[in-house]
């Protein structure tokens, strides 16, 4: 399944250009909220089955909005590959490196991202987890049959207020507003050969600048999650953007940053593309 946000609501894309909407397909059975769909979840896969396919609604690729909008909690990983903890001049780490992104950074896959007077604004392409089932000492085993499904994010950082004070700012460095774009769609497990072994990348205006494939997690998806429910509950809709590959900004020589008129395109192969302009 392939879940979007189009024009805000809750939709399940089934070809190129055309997608059900939850509510009026099912005839009011589910919500038109898109963070609504991640409470049922199954019931929604299990209703496609027998869904009428002739209700399907053109869409363009500027309807496709945010389609986790309101996540009850949002993680993010540090250092979740080698070669990008390396780049930083940082240890692998022993254990996963955790923070959070505020929600109000969050926003959808096409957008417009104001830089910060005087900043250093970074990209860092993220494979992000979208949870299914709420999620406590779940074992590695079992955890990746509570993700609903996948998506592509940027946890976009501002490297200047990131240093500011004794110690790292990460949460408020990278939740400037729109510093959370994620999108285009979250894609059902079931769609995806192996999550672990997936092409993901960025690049500024045309030229790569991230290209690495998620087996290179230092630590994988279903450990993060055994991990993280662990400590807190995990509910429907929570994401954790899972970490970076190398090639940022900042762990470049000279270091390059973000600029007025710039365009950020990611990819994760398997889920598609995004793009984000800034000024």
């Amino acid at each position: 399944m392939k879940f979007a946000s189009i024009r805000d609501r809750a939709s399940v894309i089934i070809a190129d250009g055309q997608a059900l909407d939850l509510e009026t397909a099912s005839s009011g059975r589910f919500s038109p909220e898109p963070q609504a769909a991640f409470e049922q979840w199954d019931e929604i896969r299990a209703w496609l089955e027998h869904a009428d396919y002739s209700l399907a609604q053109a869409f363009e690729e500027s309807d496709l909005g945010l389609p986790t909008p309101r996540p009850t909690q949002v993680f993010a990983i540090g250092m979740n590959y080698a070669l990008h903890a390396a780049e930083g001049g940082y240890d692998v780490p022993t254990s996963p490196t955790i923070f959070t992104k505020f929600q109000s950074c969050l926003t959808g896959p096409n957008v417009t991202v104001d830089l910060p007077e005087d900043g250093r604004t970074d990209w860092e392409a993220e494979l992000v987890v979208v949870m299914g089932k709420q999620a406590r000492h779940v074992s590695s085993a079992d955890a990746l049959s509570y993700v609903a499904g996948i998506t592509i994010g940027q946890d976009i950082s501002e490297r200047r207020t990131q240093k500011l004070g004794p110690a790292p700012q990460y949460s408020m460095a990278k939740s400037y507003e729109n510093f959370g774009p994620v999108g285009p769609v979250v894609v059902s497990l079931d769609e995806v050969a192996n999550p672990n072994s997936l092409e993901i990348g960025c690049s500024v205006n045309g030229v790569e600048m991230q290209r690495s494939n998620t087996s290179n997690m230092v630590f994988p998806i279903a450990e993060l999650i055994s991990y993280i429910s662990g400590i807190v509950n995990l509910y429907p809709g929570d994401i954790i953007f899972t970490g970076t590959p190398e090639g940022v900004g900042v762990g470049r020589n000279p270091r390059i940053f973000l600029q007025p008129g710039d365009v950020l395109e990611s990819f994760i192969e398997g889920i598609g593309t995004m793009k984000q302009d800034f000024r």
